[in-house]
């Protein structure tokens, strides 16, 4: 409240400097006709000098002392039309400073509105800081945070088979609990039915029968679970589980977004955004976590008090992945390399439904179907492909070598 009480007076005491200085009359050398009031009194003085020297009679002296008299009235009248058009009517003048007043007092709110940081208590950076700290030192964990976070909606279609299948699952790892494959998958599974809580319950499990052999990407899967069970918050087992990933893989991209997407939430826009800036500079266009910082990370440098635009995205969003592109997100968790894969296969998939493209493309696209077993899509890709390039030998080579092993036609 105080920072508004000095800003408000501070454009007050501006509004009113302003208006003194359109009040203050100005300093003028005064009309025209001024002047010659000047001259006709002078010209009076002349003739009474020229009358005692004798130079003209008295009769003479009293037509010029006529003539200059009636110069003299004709001047001063004028003198006074001319100083009252320009002092102006009076409710212009009030109008001039109230539109003077408005435009300081309001025009400065509006600023600071645009270009500030309202809600922003008047601390210094030392005391934000620690603030911050004390934020993350006291936030929720991670059961408090369930317990608020409505369920989530499967990521899959969930058919009678699928449940069926699923609930043979548990009961088997229910009786094998010591089985890590059987954990792995429970915890997947789980993960596609929305039931996050259950997942990262099956991840931890995991994690604990692997011991000092569980990877960066096994603790990685384990924080964006927790995460996900707590609706996208950050809780301290989370940063836990974040904290062994990095220290195990500095370079792990999930693991890099989470932890920025952490600081945001505990008040540290600035180091989030110098992770995140960092992070969009090693990732390419088609990463699961470049959408979500290209979307927030211009707002978070703004409250950083960094002056950032968002460079411009690159073409390889509109590629598709190869088997090196698979086989490159080995080390990710299973959600989010599924994310990436099927954002990269989805975007070229809809550009060359809708402008088109060579037939390297077509046959790029085939081939990452293939890869990743989706054959059925395949299959129609391929036959759309032959059409397009039904009169193009060499385009038909392309896609046939890209379709090898593919059956004929769809099942």
């Amino acid at each position: 409240m105080t920072f508004w009480i000095v800003c408000i007076g501070l454009a007050l005491v501006s509004a009113a400097l302003l208006a003194l200085a359109v009040l203050r009359p100005r300093r003028t050398e005064g009309p025209a006709a001024a002047y010659d009031l000047e001259v006709y009194r002078a010209q009076l003085k002349e003739v009474d000098r020229d009358l005692a020297r004798g130079i003209i009679a008295e009769g003479q002296a009293n037509r010029v002392r006529t003539e200059i008299s009636r110069r003299i009235l004709a001047a001063d009248t004028a003198a006074q039309s001319e100083s009252d058009a320009s002092r102006g009517p009076v409710w212009a003048t009030r109008a001039g400073i109230a539109a003077v007043v408005v435009a300081v007092v309001g025009g400065s709110l509006w600023l600071y509105e645009d270009l500030g940081a309202p809600g922003y208590g008047d601390l210094s950076l030392k005391h934000r800081i620690a603030m911050a700290e004390i934020a993350r030192r006291s936030r929720p964990n991670q059961a408090a945070a369930e317990e608020a976070t409505p369920p989530s909606p499967p990521m899959v279609e969930v058919t009678g088979d699928y449940r069926d299948l699923i609930e043979r699952l548990r009961a088997t790892t229910a009786e094998r609990p010591d089985d890590p494959e059987g954990q792995a998958l429970l915890a997947r599974h789980e993960a596609n039915l929305g039931n996050f809580v259950a997942a990262h319950q099956a991840q931890a499990r995991l994690i604990a029968l692997k011991g000092a052999e569980a990877t960066a990407a096994d603790h990685a899967t384990q924080a964006g679970l927790l995460i996900r069970a707590a609706g996208g918050y950050v809780s301290p087992e989370a940063e836990a589980e974040l904290r062994r990933t990095l220290a195990a893989d500095p370079q792990n991209g999930a693991a890099r977004y989470y932890w920025g997407l952490m600081q945001l939430q505990t008040g540290r826009p600035d180091l989030a955004f110098r992770l995140w800036e960092q992070l969009l500079e090693d990732s390419t266009p088609d990463a699961p976590w470049t959408p979500p910082i290209r979307a927030q990370i211009e707002e978070v440098a703004m409250r950083a008090g960094v002056d950032y635009s968002l460079p411009p995205l690159g073409d390889a969003v509109t590629r598709g992945p190869t088997a090196a592109d698979v086989e490159a997100t080995a080390g990710m968790s299973d959600e989010d390399r599924g994310a990436m894969i099927e954002g990269m296969v989805n975007n070229l998939s809809e550009r060359l439904a809708t402008e088109g493209g060579p037939p390297e493309q077509w046959a790029q696209l085939i081939r990452a179907l293939g890869v990743l077993g989706d054959t059925q899509r395949a299959i129609a890709i391929r036959d759309e492909a032959m059409g397009v390039f039904a009169g193009d030998p060499a385009a038909l080579g392309l896609i046939g070598d890209a379709s090898a092993g593919l059956p004929e036609g769809a099942e």
